[in-house]
């Protein structure tokens, strides 16, 4: 009974900004714990994520490259959260419900996502590719 009266408390206050930063770090560690834990997608991006920097790290590319590609994986994961956010509050308006609004909804954020992630590969191309050729030719 302790506990669900805990959740309901939760819950009504569950609007309500967190005056205590600590407390508000809590809560967005909250968040990424959870996307980690069930996101798919946010997963599969994390791997390509640690690969492209391993391989930024190995072919020595310039400091700024470095920086560009940094933001361009913080862009991909940040909407891959936001993604996971929409959809999750789609979800909890309809319910089990099919709506189209819905439906548009959730595929325009995961739209998002892809272009995101099409940006991403351009810009490895754009940063690997020259010094993989460079590689090559040294060879």
């Amino acid at each position: 009974m302790k506990k669900k009266i805990n959740t309901l408390k939760n819950r009504m206050e569950s609007y309500k900004t967190s005056s205590n930063v600590l407390k508000s770090f809590k809560y967005a560690f909250s968040g990424l714990s959870y996307v980690l834990k069930t996101s798919r997608n946010f997963k599969i991006e994390l791997i390509f994520a640690v690969t492209s920097l391993i391989i930024g790290f190995l072919l020595h590319i310039s400091q700024s490259n470095y920086l560009i590609l940094i933001a361009t994986i913080m862009s991909v994961l940040i909407l891959e959260i936001l993604n996971t956010s929409i959809e999750s509050i789609v979800d909890l308006v309809v319910k089990k419900e099919f709506s189209s609004l819905a439906k548009i909804s959730k595929d325009t954020s995961a739209g998002a996502v892809l272009l995101a992630s099409i940006n991403s590969v351009i810009i490895a191309v754009y940063i690997f590719v020259p010094k993989i050729k460079l590689l090559f030719e040294s060879i």
